[in-house]
């Protein structure tokens, strides 16, 4: 891989994982209509992959630190309610033993939000994870869903501004955007633009709701990548390849969270009009070169 290749390959990674206009849909166009190769290897994909999760971790760090400690504490109280039913249970003396209440905080609230959302989504999706890997080997199924996700956006843009944090919204609420992360699975469509479309449609706020989007993809993305290392190992790079390599992750960590911080701007601002114009121009094309290619 050349240098100029991986600097490419980081700036699509990059820009298309945070703003709403698909990735997937992206590499797909690439593919089959310039003639670039998008298939860079599984390490460049993990490397890729972990530029663009440093840029959520930056932009959230302080959000994820307090994630991570209750999600912590509620294993640790869980393990606790759990000895606790077991004494309760066998004990001969009458003593009851308290049990803890798990969801306590808004922090751990959001903690079971995600982890709802997740759930949701990985059973949605994994058990048609081939087929849609399949997906974008032809222009049809992408443009489609581009055009499907100009639609979403130009949606987003007319939802009213909502009131919901992590202590307000319901694990209903979780439920419906974890199955738009799992449709955004489909090349072509934005995991973003449908993640935070579904959220400002269950009353988030809308700092909230990119917030929600942009942390929900870290156990996704992180399952993407803990799915490819059995394959890490069968793979041989030369040293050049490496500083390519790095070059690239860097790439795409950088635009990744410059990104983030354009979104934040965005939803903020309802300005999803000129993303919604590009991914259904870029979805028509698609469509149109499909049939006369």
């Amino acid at each position: 891989m050349s240098l100029l290749q991986a600097i490419l390959m980081g700036i699509i990674q990059g820009a298309t994982e945070f703003l709403p206009v698909s990735s997937s849909g992206h590499l797909a166009i690439f593919k089959n209509i310039f003639g670039v190769e998008t298939d860079t290897g599984i390490l460049f994909d993990i490397l890729l992959h972990f530029g663009t999760l440093v840029a959520i971790f930056i932009v959230y760090w302080a959000d994820i630190k307090k994630l991570v400690i209750e999600g912590l504490k509620i294993v640790g109280d869980c393990c606790v309610n759990l000895v606790n039913f077991i004494k309760n249970k066998t004990s001969k003396e009458g003593q009851i033993y308290p049990y803890r209440k798990i969801v306590c905080t808004a922090y751990r609230k959001f903690v079971m939000l995600i982890l709802v959302s997740t759930l949701t989504t990985t059973v949605i999706a994994v058990p048609f994870d081939k087929a849609i890997g399949h997906a974008g080997d032809t222009l049809l199924i992408p443009g489609i869903c581009l055009c499907i996700t100009s639609v979403i956006l130009y949606f987003a843009d007319r939802l009213p501004a909502g009131k919901k944090s992590a202590a307000k919204a319901t694990y209903r609420n979780a439920i419906f955007v974890g199955l738009a992360q799992a449709v955004a699975t489909l090349p072509g469509i934005s995991r973003s633009g449908s993640t935070i479309t579904a959220g400002l449609a269950c009353g988030y706020t809308r700092k909230f709701t990119v917030k929600y989007s942009f942390i929900m993809s870290i156990p996704a993305v992180l399952g993407a990548v803990i799915l490819e290392i059995p394959d890490l190992f069968k793979s041989s790079i030369s040293g050049t390849d490496v500083v390519n390599y790095i070059v690239g992750m860097v790439v795409a960590g950088v635009v990744g969270y410059l990104c983030i911080k354009f979104m934040l701007y965005t939803v903020k601002k309802k300005n999803f009009k000129g993303f919604s114009i590009y991914c259904m121009i870029a979805g028509i094309v698609s469509v149109i070169w499909y049939f006369v290619a």
